[in-house]
């Protein structure tokens, strides 16, 4: 099966990394399609790059740009699904696509570690933590050992701990010891901090850039944040549709980008610079299909530097002209006079006026604690400790803290998911609440047409078949959806599709408070500004309040009218945006702010 274009070029050595340290792994022309659905999907269409002993190598990019199947390929374990392959993949000096089973076996033993997004999905949760590491480690010496390296406190402790009794950093810090066991020489960490606090992110980022300088690791990151790609990489590739666009240290991808790819990206993410009362720049139209054939350049439809000589052929990697990075632009050398286009997005339209100043909902005094295990070793927890918290008509509230300190309880006690030990809700507006979830694949009945899914919350409404189509149809458009996209399941959608699926769902009948719970902390640059765009346009619309649950304080900063910051199940921070951001009272916000990870400027 043919792929596009030529092979990319032969790659990569960088200045930024010690001559002296050679590749542990090798990726040479790795071209990669699967069969689904009855059509070839082509993830990987060329792509050339080296890991080298000492160095993180962060590879950034949307969702579908073959970041994660770039890391499978590294570990030998593409998916069965595979339709065709060509390329080369070593490590440590093993073809981990076609060499013999048992030496791949061996380099995933002995040479390989992998930390991934959910701990929980690796993690035997019927086994405790002792027994896992000692599967790896045969001494619960050398556990205790690697779990102290890997930042756990109370090692001795944590090894008759079974996986839930751990927070997610705890669990996170559990995954990176059993990476680093044995003599493993590459690290694949595939978005390790994306469902993680700011705080607990700065740790994990800090333990993994730790262990990379002391034990000469090399570790290849997988993150679709470019702040984070800032703090911990010594080189940053930036991938779009299956290629790389840019690669080169992380001083010259973030400060002196030359592709315009990479320049979108940084316009897109959101910073405590960005504009409150605008648009979040988003990047225009949609990545490359992945069962069609490219011939030329993949970000040609969205670019707004494209010229006839972009569509000369597919462009390969070639030098920089301003700095020692590698780009696939044929107009590198134009890109730092031409203009990047307005860096600010369009202003956002007033909240429909007040009439009735009666708040939404009112929380008092409200607690909610739960018990793990029985008897003397009885641990109780207090999620809430006596909340006090009204919202307004129209009001959006952020609410931030660390993992575990009662956010998503309240979210759900305000649902009606989850009842109070003691304390009340009281809600002085006749819809209920709706709440839209990070993982909206879960939340969707996979069996149901996305019309079924929006139109059920129509019956009972007096409206006829054809009415609730016709609205069903109206609220898809509202949030971005193609109507057509009714008869569609949610395995059939992106991610991007079912967050939008999520939310047309909650507003179909237009609530007057949306619960909105860590909504795009597992979303790319561009998804994340696309529905943060979309929220303020519907809150404005139909007039609606909001509370949004996040870990992102920029994203908090930039919904909330207000910012409530809890901490061990109470408020310890409350008050308008501008006043908590720039002069914050409680040391906890203060560490949040100081944690947000902040991206190089483009130069």
């Amino acid at each position: 099966m043919p792929f596009d274009g030529p092979a990319s070029d032969a790659v990569l050595a960088d200045d930024h990394v010690p001559a002296h340290r050679g590749p542990v792994a090798s990726v040479r022309d790795l071209a990669v399609a699967f069969h689904r659905d009855g059509a070839d999907l082509y993830a990987l269409r060329g792509v050339s790059l080296e890991v080298r002993a000492g160095e993180v190598l962060a590879i950034v990019g949307e969702s579908g740009s073959g970041k994660s199947v770039l890391g499978s390929a590294l570990m030998g374990l593409l998916p069965s699904n595979l339709r065709a392959l060509s390329g080369e993949v070593t490590v440590d000096g093993v073809d981990m696509l076609h060499g013999p089973e048992r030496a791949r076996r061996r380099v995933r033993r002995l040479s390989l570690g992998g930390v991934f997004q959910d701990p929980m999905s690796s993690l035997n949760p019927t086994q405790r933590i002792g027994r896992q590491l000692f599967e790896v480690t045969r001494s619960d010496e050398e556990s205790v050992r690697l779990l102290h390296a890997a930042g756990v406190p109370e090692a001795e402790q944590r090894l008759r701990s079974y996986p839930h009794e751990l927070s997610g950093g705890l669990r996170q810090r559990v995954m990176i010891a059993l990476a680093i066991a044995g003599d493993v020489k590459l690290v694949i960490a595939d978005e390790p901090t994306t469902a993680l606090d700011v705080s607990v992110q700065a740790q994990i980022l800090e333990l993994l850039r730790e262990l990379c300088d002391r034990l000469s690791l090399a570790i290849f990151f997988v993150t679709h944040d470019l702040g984070v790609a800032s703090r911990l990489a010594d080189r940053i590739a930036v991938m779009y549709g299956g290629r790389i666009a840019e690669i080169g240290s992380a001083h010259d991808v973030l400060a002196h980008p030359s592709h315009p790819y990479t320049r979108a990206l940084q316009r897109a993410r959101l910073t405590l610079q960005t504009e409150r009362d605008r648009e979040v720049v988003a990047l225009p139209g949609e990545p490359p299909d992945p069962s069609q054939v490219i011939a030329t350049c993949p970000f040609a439809p969205r670019c707004g530097h494209h010229l006839e000589v972009c569509d000369d052929g597919l462009p390969v990697l070639r030098p920089s002209v301003t700095t020692a990075a590698l780009t696939a632009c044929v107009r590198a050398a134009d890109l730092p006079a031409l203009a990047t286009g307005s860096p600010h997005g369009d202003v956002l339209a007033p909240m429909p006026p007040v009439t009735d100043p009666t708040p939404v909902v009112e929380v008092t005094a409200a607690r909610k604690s739960y018990t793990l295990g029985r008897g003397r070793h009885a641990l109780v927890t207090h999620a809430l400790d006596g909340v006090d918290l009204s919202v307004g008509p129209n009001e959006a509230l952020s609410i931030v803290g660390l993992s575990g300190c009662g956010k998503s309880t309240l979210l759900r006690a305000i649902a009606g998911l989850l009842p109070l030990d003691s304390g009340s809700i009281t809600y002085h507006v006749q819809t209920r609440p709706q709440i839209v979830f990070q993982d909206a694949g879960s939340s969707l009945t996979p069996w149901l047409t996305l019309g079924e899914l929006i139109g059920e919350r129509l019956r009972g409404n007096d409206m006829t078949k054809a009415e609730r189509r016709e609205a069903v149809a109206a609220t898809m458009q509202r949030v971005g959806l193609n109507p057509r996209l009714a008869s569609a399941r949610p395995g059939q959608l992106s991610g991007g599709q079912r967050q939008r699926a999520a939310i047309a769902r909650a507003v179909v009948v237009p609530p007057s408070l949306l619960l909105c719970d860590e909504p795009t902390s597992a979303l790319d640059v561009s998804l994340a500004a696309t529905a943060l765009n979309m929220l303020a346009e519907l809150r404005r619309e139909l007039g609606m309040a909001m509370l949004f649950v996040t870990h992102d304080l920029a994203a908090a900063r930039l919904v909330g009218d207000r910012i409530v910051v809890m901490e061990a199940g109470r408020i310890v921070e409350n008050g308008p945006t501008d006043e908590v951001v720039s002069s914050p009272h409680h040391e906890l916000t203060r560490q949040l702010l100081a944690a947000v990870p902040q991206a190089r400027a483009t130069g």
